[in-house]
């Protein structure tokens, strides 16, 4: 990562960086920053790997990753990245994308790292969907620790830290308590001991807390037996929201964002580090993903994007422009965003080499690319991809190519890759999306004149010299000449009957990507076919 100098911290306005500031500000701020004992600074995401990692785990990561890089451009300190899986958590309910679920429902409140797998290729369920998360995360190149839970506690990691749980439980009790529902008040404990008998998470009454010998007692529920063991070497798991905060004390976290269904969780956790003489990490709460009606994305319900659904029709670099746009606040991911954010990253990587030195910093490309930016240059968007590969009805590239050499000869499959990329996107989005939904208009006596105008404006005042914008112009001519009330009727008719879609790009630009010449002729047989 190359630093970058800036005079004054302040002026750096996008969000990772003010984000950098908080993290500064909790080791104590610029002018007296240390490196921490414990020789670096520590971001943590974290995965609760009950399914399989989905475009809410890319999102946390790649946000995560934005700020970490922007950390390491500024200051001159070491940094990690964990992703933590909460894999010793009891399953809850079976998964409804997973096979031998009749198996996996004779496990329930086993932990995920004691539970057969149901895809029979790994050790356990917990070790299957860590190795997708694994797997998921390095097809994008990621830098990170993978951290596991079930190893931590096992291996006595965390025992230094759940001792200190245990000594003050009287404090965290004070904290958790008020939140809870008066039946649950009765049984709840910051502890869940792992039964002997049946291998599961209890949640049971603890009888007696002994810290002295580092160990609980409560009664087990299929013998009715008191059991007394110790809180060390995994024998037992920590209430989620007091593991939360035993996971940022152990690591030494200082930077952890999560989605805003945990605000309570990250206000409980970050009192019980206080009330332990802890720091808790820095938190960014990020709002959740909607449908296209404004409802929550839910993954049993499947009303959202895969992050292999957003790859057929985007780049990878598309997606991480969605999550680093306006983290705060809720964002609708649906299908169509997806035409829209590609051409937003073409927009910004256009005007990124315009950008003042101040201004490129805080530009999406340069968080996107950690400061070194790749080659892509176009002024063709998605949008007019999608419409020549519409008005071609073909998906073959080479025609594709044919018609953009013709507008720009400097472009090719060699030259700019990413481009090439680009329209395979544009042709996957118009077989799923537009191909389907076609419906043309014909020209008819009522509109017959219209198009007849437009081919005179095209053959009489239009030329190959003519720009984007100056054909525009004209057309605009033609619409108001006939007194369409509103000009965006008057391109919808022609988006009509030249593409089958009420919606389109700009007619100009459309007219120089296609041609004008080829514009000229499929208006010319729509019109003689009327005839």
């Amino acid at each position: 990562m190359n630093k970058i100098n800036i005079e004054n911290f302040n002026d750096l306005k996008s969000w990772p960086f003010k984000e950098v500031q908080q993290i500064l500000k909790r080791n104590g701020g610029l002018a007296n920053f240390k490196i921490p004992k414990k020789g670096h600074i520590l971001l943590e995401t974290g995965y609760g790997p009950s399914g399989l990692p989905h475009i809410g785990t890319f999102g946390e990561v790649v946000r995560t990753t934005m700020v970490r890089n922007a950390f390491m451009a500024l200051i001159d300190c070491p940094t990690k990245m964990i992703t933590f899986s909460d894999d010793m958590d009891g399953l809850r309910k079976v998964p409804d994308n997973v096979p031998n679920k009749k198996m996996l429902s004779e496990h329930i409140g086993k932990p995920l790292t004691s539970i057969p797998d149901p895809f029979e290729k790994y050790e356990s369920f917990g070790h299957h969907n860590n190795a997708k998360l694994k797997s998921f995360l390095d097809a994008f190149e990621f830098d990170y620790d993978f951290v596991s839970s079930t190893e931590s506690y096992k291996s006595g990691f965390f025992d230094n830290t759940i001792i200190e749980i245990l000594e003050n439980y009287e404090k965290i009790l004070e904290i958790i308590l008020p939140t809870l529902r008066k039946e649950r008040k009765s049984t709840y404990s910051p502890f869940l001991p792992i039964s002997e008998k049946s291998g599961d998470v209890l949640q049971v009454k603890i009888d007696e807390y002994r810290p002295k010998s580092k160990s609980i007692i409560y009664t087990e529920p299929l013998n009715q037996k008191k059991v007394e063991v110790l809180v060390t070497g995994g024998n037992c798991k920590l209430q989620w929201k007091v593991d939360w905060a035993m996971r940022w004390m152990a690591l030494g976290v200082d930077y952890e964002m999560c989605g805003k269904d945990l605000t309570e969780s990250v206000d409980l956790a970050s009192r019980i580090c206080k009330a332990i003489g802890k720091k808790a990490p820095v938190n960014l709460i990020y709002e959740m993903f909607l449908d296209e009606k404004g409802e929550k994305i839910s993954k049993s319900i499947g009303n959202g994007i895969s992050v292999d659904e957003w790859l057929r029709y985007g780049s990878p670099e598309s997606l991480s422009l969605y999550m680093f746009q306006k983290p705060k606040s809720a964002k609708k991911l649906f299908f169509d965003v997806i035409p829209k954010t590609v051409d937003e990253y073409i927009a910004h990587y256009n005007s990124y080499d315009k950008l003042e030195p101040i201004k490129k910093i805080d530009s999406p490309i340069w968080h996107i690319h950690a400061g070194n930016p790749k080659f892509f240059k176009s002024d063709i968007t998605f949008n007019s991809l999608t419409n020549l590969v519409s008005i071609c009805n073909t998906d073959d590239k080479e025609i594709i190519w044919s018609f953009i050499n013709q507008y720009d000869s400097n472009l090719s499959p060699s030259s700019n890759p990413e481009f090439d990329k680009l329209i395979d996107y544009a042709i996957n989005y118009y077989n799923d999306f537009v191909l389907p939904n076609k419906k043309y208009l014909e020209i008819n006596s009522d509109n017959k004149i219209v198009f007849q105008d437009i081919l005179k404006v095209l053959k009489l005042e239009t030329s190959e010299t003519n720009s984007a914008e100056e054909i525009q112009t004209l057309l605009y001519e033609v619409g108001k000449k006939h007194q369409f009330e509103n000009l965006k009727d008057f391109f919808k008719l022609v988006y009509q009957v030249l593409l089958g879609q009420e919606q389109g790009p700009r007619l100009g630009s459309f007219i120089k990507l296609y041609g004008l010449q080829e514009t000229i002729k499929i208006i010319e047989e729509k019109v003689n076919f009327h005839e």
